[in-house]
């Protein structure tokens, strides 16, 4: 079985210092501004970027609202970056099984482009919600492909050197949040950027 962190971690560790000018980078931007526009909270929330890369996701919330901005990434080269570009911000390099913050300590979790890469989804959904607060939100922005197509290329897509796993429709991913305790996701499609919130209940 490839071992996608590893793949993904060697990856995003090329790419981080020029990330926002790799086709990543820009290809992500669109993602980012739906979230921003999406997401809706108190000032002072606690947000923790799964997946955070540069920090530039919760750069921008904290534009549209003042935030307690935490990060993790399996790229720790993303984190070192994440971490001079966003000061008073936490970062941490890590992967989404095994979040280094403590149960009940976010109001919101979010994931931008990423959940494609995440090797056990299980795992993530069961961390999502033993690190939300109660009535807490995650929100994921992720590709959206049509069925049809998402059939074609998914047996090829973990043979990608940057340690993508899976594309997933939006019942996929809502199924796997409802079987870990929280409510029927909330699902807007824009083209290609599928937009979820589930809550933890």
């Amino acid at each position: 079985m490839p071992n996608f962190n590893n793949k993904s971690k060697s990856a995003y560790n090329k790419k981080a210092d020029n990330y926002d000018d790799t086709f990543d980078g820009r290809f992500t931007q669109k993602f980012k501004r739906l979230l921003v526009s999406e997401i809706e909270l108190p000032e002072k929330s606690n947000v923790l970027d799964i997946a955070c890369g540069n920090g530039s996701l919760l750069a921008k919330l904290n534009e549209k609202m003042s935030i307690n901005g935490f990060g993790v990434d399996i790229s720790n080269r993303m984190i070192e970056i994440a971490s001079a570009k966003n000061p008073g911000m936490e970062f941490h390099a890590a992967d989404c099984e095994a979040i280094p913050f403590a149960d009940s300590s976010m109001d919101v979790i979010t994931v931008c482009a990423a959940y494609h890469h995440f090797p056990n989804a299980a795992a993530f959904a069961r961390e999502a919600r033993r690190v939300l607060k109660p009535l807490g939100r995650a929100y994921v922005a992720e590709i959206h492909l049509p069925f049809l197509l998402r059939l074609a290329v998914n047996p090829f897509v973990p043979l990608s050197k940057a340690g993508d796993v899976k594309f997933y429709s939006p019942k996929e991913i809502a199924c796997n949040f409802e079987r870990f305790g929280f409510d029927s996701a909330d699902i807007k499609i824009f083209g290609h950027v599928q937009i979820m919130s589930v809550r933890k209940i």
